[in-house]
């Protein structure tokens, strides 16, 4: 994975977290000092109707080891790219600025819970008349 062309800027990242794979159609981020990881994936909508214009959505995910096993847990469904950059950036943010044991995935569990991604879901605005 080339570092300098990942979706967020470095200067952009809270301090410990840092880029681990990024594709067309995934994106992923850990945290350095625990098992952290967030995870933005494109998926293809099933059963979606073409002429609303949903072929797929970006699911947000938060992985984290649990003993000897890794564990995912969904945080949101985005509408686009764009958003899904905007959201882990915003999870990445909350969790260094809200977490006092980030080892702790009970506690990042119900700290990225609280978020809200409404911001992130486009407006359907009609034209005044």
């Amino acid at each position: 994975m080339p570092f300098d062309t990942h979706p967020i800027p470095w200067e952009k990242l809270p301090p410990d977290w840092g880029p681990t794979e990024y594709g067309d159609g995934r994106f992923v981020y850990h945290h350095g000092q625990s098992s952290i990881v967030l995870v933005a994936d494109r998926t293809e909508a099933a059963q979606s109707h073409p002429g609303f214009g949903l072929c797929g959505y970006w699911e947000l995910r938060y992985r984290y080891l649990l003993g000897d096993r890794t564990v995912s847990e969904a945080i949101a469904r985005v509408s686009n790219r764009s958003a899904a950059v905007s959201g882990l950036l915003k999870c990445m943010h909350r969790v260094h600025d809200s977490v006092e044991r980030p080892s702790d995935p009970i506690e990042v569990m119900e700290t990225l819970g609280k978020i809200s991604f409404s911001d992130f879901v486009p407006e359907n605005r009609s034209p005044s008349g």
